[in-house]
């Protein structure tokens, strides 16, 4: 399916700073303080604000601020069956500092119940709060080919081989497993959905791809498999279904993991995986330059993330609207749109800068929306 032109509105990435009091449940459950059900009970009241205040903000779509889980990506992969959590012994090393070191790998081969993976009666309960409210819901899911990267990284590879005889069966479990979350998610009545992906974003390094090379898989094999997965998870969805993609180079308290343009991934991105519109890290000169946009197929759209997560320091409005006007010389401006680069917290740790500044940054993008484009919510 090629997604068609639709109207973005104005919506955050996802992620949103935890407030103090979700961060002492959740530190209260750890430590066997407080019980399953206490927790849920302060998250359901975090979130329930948290949308009054996107609405507040005038933005058109929200999100639950990923408040229920520790990590964007594998949270939603200890979901699946067939997938344990565990702890790696080592985190993934951003510029600056490494990460916590959870991981997940196989136990079983995979598979998805709808009734038990918790993100489908999350997205239930953020449903019912954004209909009092009258805004849309935003489902935010790791890609497919995020969640093969963590499978197979390092020792984890060694699971795969236990329950897979040959990668095509692997494969396509995993395209399985995610088509069948997305339908659930369409069931609870997702109608955007969202797949957050840095394995683009890894791909761009140079770094990254002479350790790949190392490890005897070439970056040409790595981007049609990247492809064929997200791709494969996407094949006959409802139309009225719209997908986005949202790709950065890794957001861990304020630190990040890769650097390079575009250009080494814009022909399988860009032009050819099957979303609607593509939410791009443009926050810095480590994602290069906009001529790779010139490789966006049909009618797809672009979302500039211009707008920076990792401080508070707000940016320079007409130095904001100059890129955007850049931009247009590789898309025309109909079909570029604004948003921050990443969430304000991709894991709980969060992003160094205060709530203040997080809201700060979306009230410049509503305003620079309104001036460039017109926007009216």
């Amino acid at each position: 399916m090629t997604q068609t032109q639709q109207k973005i509105g104005f919506q955050h990435v996802g992620s949103f700073l935890r407030p103090d009091a979700l961060k002492q449940a959740r530190a209260a459950f750890a430590n066997g303080q407080i019980t399953a059900d206490d927790l849920t009970a302060v998250e359901d009241t975090a979130i329930t604000t948290l949308v009054a205040q996107q609405v507040a903000a005038g933005l058109d779509v929200v999100t639950d601020g990923e408040f229920r889980r520790s990590y964007w990506h594998l949270d939603n992969f200890w979901g699946f069956e067939g997938v344990e959590r565990f702890k790696f012994g080592e985190g993934y090393q951003f510029a600056h500092e490494e990460t916590r070191d959870d991981s997940a790998h196989l136990t079983g081969p995979l598979g998805f119940n709808a009734t038990a993976h918790p993100l489908i009666r999350e997205f239930k309960f953020l449903k019912t709060i954004a209909d009092r409210y009258g805004v849309a819901a935003k489902a935010t899911l790791p890609s497919p080919a995020q969640f093969f990267a963590e499978l197979v990284r390092g020792r984890n590879a060694e699971r795969v081989h236990r329950f897979y005889t040959n990668d095509a069966d692997f494969h396509a479990a995993i395209q399985r497993v995610y088509h069948d979350e997305i339908l659930a998610l369409y069931d609870a009545g997702a109608r955007t959905i969202q797949l957050d992906d840095c394995t683009w974003g890894m791909l761009v390094d140079p770094h990254f791809g002479v350790l790949m090379t190392g490890n005897g898989v070439s970056v040409t094999e790595l981007k049609t498999l990247y492809l064929t997965l997200n791709n494969g998870a996407l094949a006959d969805l409802p139309d009225d279904l719209v997908i986005n993609t949202h790709v950065c180079r890794g957001n861990y308290h304020s630190d990040w993991a890769a650097s390079g343009g575009y250009d080494l991934v814009a022909d399988e991105l860009l032009g050819q995986e099957n979303v609607a519109s593509y939410f791009l890290e443009y926050d810095s000169d480590r994602a290069g330059g906009f001529a790779p946009l010139a490789k966006v197929s049909g009618d797809k759209q672009v979302v500039l993330g211009l707008i920076t997560t990792k401080t508070g320091e707000l940016e320079d409005k007409q130095v904001i609207i100059d890129r955007i006007y850049e931009a247009t010389q590789y898309l025309p401006l109909e079909r570029l749109w604004l948003s921050t680069q990443c969430g304000f917290a991709s894991t709980e740790e969060g992003n160094v800068l205060t709530e203040d500044q997080q809201w700060a940054k979306l009230a410049l993008v509503r305003d620079i929306l309104t001036q460039v484009w017109g926007y009216k919510a």
